[in-house]
């Protein structure tokens, strides 16, 4: 490719680069506005008179208790089902017993099961057990709703791991828990933070398992909560701009770190050998 196709290659990607970013930064200035330079003036004009004051008025409004709800609940999720999903396909793919495809294809069935059609019966089970209002019934969901997409992912990484590497392991008299713990999950990093990433994704924006099982402010996460700052008769639009901007933070600040490490494990698990 010549410096012309290197021209138009890269004036295409900063084409896209620009589409992609504005809304960010829309959003942001949308957050330091207020509802008459919102509604009277132009949706792409600065704002006159930066207002700060909004981030203030949500973290005083309780954002700050639903930032750290959902910070907790997200990590929480992410911790188990990477753990869960890692010593499931480990005993799937690495040891010899019957019904281990039988079982992956129980994992697998997860994927098809749409998430209202889990609600009723989750609401039921959690009733039963005295986990309505409780914010470890989310943490529950998460894990195990997105425990079919990470073993999907884990599995093809792990059956590129030589055995060898096992079987060094287990002749120096390692046994399998620190042949787990202490060789594989550190080999697993890369395609871990993939994972993990995506899992993220799920979990701080997810709304409808929230919304139903949650009821009681101190316990909502900010997806739910940014609809207590929509008022019966006047909604300070600002303010939700800024709390959409908190929101959004987290997701942004995970990518600019671990976008490396999303493509390596990318990479890692897509190529065999």
């Amino acid at each position: 490719m010549g410096r012309i196709g290197y021209f138009f290659l890269y004036l295409c990607l900063s084409i896209v680069a620009v589409f992609q970013i504005f809304p960010i930064v829309w959003l942001f200035l949308f957050s330091l506005k207020d509802n008459r330079e919102i509604f009277a003036g132009s949706p792409f004009a600065l704002p006159s008179k930066i207002k700060w004051e909004n981030y203030l008025s949500v973290w005083e409004g309780g954002i700050g208790t639903y930032f750290f709800n959902s910070v907790w609940i997200t990590g929480i999720s992410i911790l188990l089902t990477l753990l869960f999903g890692s010593m499931a396909v480990f005993v799937i793919t690495r040891m010899n017993w019957k019904l281990n495809k039988f079982v992956l294809g129980l994992f697998m069935i997860g994927l098809m099961i749409p998430i209202h059609s889990a609600l009723i019966p989750l609401f039921s089970m959690f009733l039963s057990v005295n986990l309505i209002d409780n914010p470890w019934a989310i943490v529950l969901t998460y894990t195990a709703y997105n425990l079919p997409i990470t073993m999907m992912i884990l599995l093809g990484f792990y059956y590129t791991i030589p055995r060898e590497i096992e079987e060094a392991a287990i002749i120096d008299g390692a046994s399998l828990h620190r042949l787990f713990f202490t060789i594989l999950l550190p080999i697993s990093a890369p395609i871990l933070s993939t994972t993990a990433i995506i899992n993220m994704i799920y979990n701080w924006n997810e709304f409808v398992f929230v919304n139903t099982f949650i009821s009681s402010d101190k316990y909502k996460t900010l997806t739910v909560g940014i609809q207590n700052f929509v008022g019966q008769y006047m909604t300070d639009w600002g303010a939700i701009g800024a709390t959409l901007v908190i929101s959004v933070l987290p997701i942004l600040i995970a990518f600019l770190f671990f976008s490396n490490k999303i493509v390596e494990g990318i990479s890692s698990s897509a190529v065999k050998g």
